[in-house]
């Protein structure tokens, strides 16, 4: 039940068999204050309309394409859980699982559906789905990334189970691209892997966004006609269908609530709609001194809209809004009137072995990790990401820039375009009113688009979202700029509109040009020049990654940008390439680079959060051995760092400043240490001349334990839902301090609800073996165990 509506009633809450038992011929006045009699407020909780159902399906998959009748034949079905993926691939992926992915639930009606609106809602399922009821065609939905809805409501039996089909074909297409796995820069996997909603919904109720399929209606659509911290106007769109055949009356009520405390509420006028037609209601709700969202201050307030006919509650919705202002003046943002540069990094949304069927609270963490790095933009490359990774970056202040799926295709075929302009439609749909969402970026990137087909999208963004801002690859036509650095050293030119520096820091140190082929230039590979390294690649080459992207972000600044994103957060699979793309940040495993930190040191010192890493930062960027270099690099955001090694000071300084850091917000230190020696080396960062954040380094000695961690990064581990939680096994020695050795077998055991869904041998990556487990039916008892060769076993408990 929404947490909101408990705030409101109070929590002593009727049963929800109860509540779903005295609804009917019940009048509820809830918001309503002139009616009466007054019912008991309990009952207002009406039961939430969307209701997951992700347990109890069956699967199997075929290399060969299947029609239905072969497939109800088929005898070895698997029993699953949703999200899921047809294959657990292997941590780097050659072979991409590709072809049938068959699906199987079987719905009993309950009572408490009769006279009501029926429906499942797929949030997303690739690529290509076709789903039949008790063996009859409902629907064919085409694109892997965005909801889908299918009405049951006329096909059901009442008297015997249904029995629900859905094929999954995630094989290349050509209609919705883009170019051939073979060919492609990352994997797009497979199987239903995101959430599978029952839509249970009265004859009158509020839309779905994208399954109404109006221009600019549908669902719930909130915008902000002024927006300042004196005064803020909430505009609300309220779109209403009527199912039955008999007209309706009906009211819609709408209330702003902030935590416990309501700022606004309204009452539309009692209106009319006849049968089978839709309607929409819109209220302006004023807000004083409104508690704005940014980056910096990502408030968030919720929206409780309720129907009413005539007296009884109908429908409810709660959506969480942030009231916020993007504006562009002279091609530089401004945010609620602030002028702002958006540091920012681009996302592939993929786990390890598990491709791309993560759960919410792992896309939650993926959201605070980006955080914790000191970006406050995202890149959704290059495909719409989960709802749940949305809604995280509302609560944690990342601005993002909302994608289509495109790479390197571009057809002239009619149904293409007509699939990528309703892609266009749905994602706008869908993600509108994410207090986080910037632009839209309806583009198919580094695919060259004719000025017709161009039009045609910013056409659609400027008709679903009026107001709103295109952007694009191809400065022709979009509101926003696109453009790659490697791509601006080969043909730059001041841009006459905003601009964003889209990709930087990978590819022009990897093939040394500025070119868009991704096979052509392999022979061409600097492996101690590349960004690309591995967590396992040393001191020598992550300094070298680290080097490249702070020369390219500094001189990024020497453009108009008001925004950049580096290539990449994460380390991820390619389908043409036979390693990983490793110019993420962090490893796959979600374990920082010696990058990660320069980022970190790029963020403010006094802006702090409970929610993600914030604050005084320092890191030294060495592993202090025999073999490390002698000019230290550290970073810092604080205004002087100390250097000590072994207790003796080796200087105090100021940043170093020169041609590749000069734009930078806060530019790295470098101390000259005359000789190695073994021990502590300790970095101390002042501000105004007080200690604010300490780091220390330690030459270690031989390994002696594993010591275990869950990675948690703001959400603690989930039963029921098929959390995937990473846990780390550190090789340390016999005072605790890390060793960075590669290659290391580890081997983890599980004990309790829980599987482990990475190899049971593992090799440690700079020091540390990582295990990918998905959580089970419950927490209690949950142990994960770490042994290797010579080392007294490891464990760690799953708990909440």
């Amino acid at each position: 039940m929404n947490s909101i509506v408990k705030k409101l009633l109070g929590e002593n809450l009727l049963p929800l068999h109860r509540l779903r038992a005295g609804l009917t011929g019940l009048a509820l006045c809830g918001f309503i204050t002139a009616c009466s009699p007054t019912p008991d407020p309990r009952l207002a909780a009406i039961a939430a309309n969307d209701q997951p159902y992700n347990t109890g399906w069956q699967f199997f998959r075929s290399d060969n394409a299947l029609d239905l009748a072969t497939a109800q034949q088929h005898q070895d079905w698997q029993t699953i859980q949703i999200p899921h993926t047809p294959k657990i691939e292997p941590l780097v992926v050659n072979e991409q699982f590709q072809g049938d992915a068959w699906y199987k639930k079987i719905i009993t009606p309950e009572a408490g559906w009769k006279e009501k609106q029926i429906a499942l809602k797929f949030e997303a399922a690739m690529n290509v789905a076709e789903a039949w009821l008790n063996g009859e065609k409902l629907t064919t939905h085409v694109g892997g990334y965005l909801p889908f809805t299918v009405n049951l409501t006329e096909k059901l039996k009442w008297d015997s189970p249904n029995e629900l089909m859905v094929r999954l074909d995630n094989r290349d297409n050509p209609i919705t691209g883009p170019k051939p796995l073979k060919d492609l820069d990352f994997n797009t996997y497979g199987g239903i892997y995101r959430s599978v909603q029952l839509q249970i919904n009265n004859d009158l109720h509020i839309t779905d966004a994208v399954a109404a399929g109006k221009k600019a209606s549908g669902g719930i659509f909130v915008t902000y006609p002024q927006v300042s911290k004196e005064q803020a106007m909430v505009r609300i769109q309220t779109h209403v269908y009527n199912a039955h055949y008999d007209p309706k009356k009906f009211r819609v009520v709408q209330r702003l609530m902030d935590g416990e405390k309501v700022v606004a509420d309204q009452t539309s006028p009692l209106l009319s709609i006849t049968g089978k037609s839709d309607q929409e209601n819109i209220i302006e709700l004023p807000v004083t001194q409104p508690r704005l969202w940014s980056p910096k201050t990502p408030n968030l307030y919720q929206l409780v809209t309720r129907v009413y006919e005539g007296d009884s509650l109908v429908d409810e919705k709660t959506t969480r809004i942030g009231i916020r202002e993007f504006k562009w003046v002279e091609g530089q943002l401004f945010i609620n009137g602030e002028k702002t540069f958006l540091r920012g990094v681009n996302r592939h949304q993929e786990y390890p072995y598990v491709g791309y069927a993560t759960s919410d609270a792992a896309d939650y963490r993926d959201a605070v990790k980006i955080k914790s790095a000191g970006f406050d933009y995202v890149r959704l490359s290059h495909y719409p990401h989960s709802p749940a990774f949305m809604a995280a970056a509302d609560e944690l202040g990342l601005v993002l820039l909302d994608s289509i799926l495109g790479w390197q295709y571009f057809s002239e075929d009619p149904a293409f375009q007509a699939q990528i302009q309703q892609t266009c439609r749905d994602l706008i749909r869908r993600d509108r009113n994410h207090a986080s969402v910037m632009a839209w970026e309806c583009s198919l990137n580094e695919s060259w688009m004719t000025e017709p087909f161009i039009d045609s999208l910013t056409n659609i963004v400027h008709e679903e979202y009026p107001g709103s801002m295109s952007a694009g690859w191809q400065e022709y036509g979009y509101d926003i700029y696109l453009q790659a650095r490697q791509h601006r050293l080969e043909h730059y030119k001041e841009p006459n509109k905003p601009y964003i520096v889209s990709e930087y820091g990978d590819w022009e140190y990897y093939a040394m040009n500025a070119g868009l082929n991704q096979t052509a230039w392999a022979d061409l590979l600097q492996a101690d020049r590349s960004s690309r390294q591995l967590l396992s690649d040393g001191e020598k080459r992550l300094l070298q990654q680290a080097s490249n992207i702070q020369e390219a972000h500094n001189d990024n600044f020497n453009t108009p940008a008001f925004a950049d994103g580096y290539w990449v957060m994460f380390d991820y699979n390619r389908g043409y390439a036979p390693d990983l793309e490793s110019s993420g940040i962090m490893s796959i495993d979600r374990l920082p680079k010696y990058s990660y930190y320069f980022y970190q040191s790029q963020r403010d010192a006094n802006e702090v959060s409970d929610k993600f890493a914030s604050g005084p930062m320092v890191f030294i960027a060495s592993e202090w051995n025999e073999h490390s270099s002698l000019d230290v690099r550290v970073f810092s955001n604080t205004d002087e760092v100390e250097l000590i090694l072994n207790g003796k000071i080796i200087a105090k300084q100021t940043p170093d400043q020169n041609n590749n850091s000069k734009n930078l917000k806060h530019p790295p230190f470098t101390f000259k240490v005359d000789k190695f020696a073994a021990g502590e080396l300790k970095a101390i960062g002042y501000i105004d001349g007080k200690a604010a954040a300490e780091y220390k380094v330690v030459t270690p000695g031989e390994a002696a334990r594993l010591r275990m961690s869950v990675d948690t990064s703001g959400k603690a581990p989930q039963a029921g839902v098929k959390d995937v939680v990473f846990v780390y096994a550190q090789l340390v020695d016999s005072d605790g301090d890390p060793l960075r050795s590669n290659n290391v077998p580890v081997n983890f055991s599980v004990t309790g609800s829980a599987t482990l869904i990475s190899p049971a041998e593992v090799v440690t990556s700079n020091g540390i073996a990582s295990a990918l487990i998905e959580i089970g039916d419950s927490l209690t008892g949950l142990k994960l165990t770490a042994t290797s060769a010579n080392l007294p076993s490891a464990s760690v408990e799953i708990a909440r």
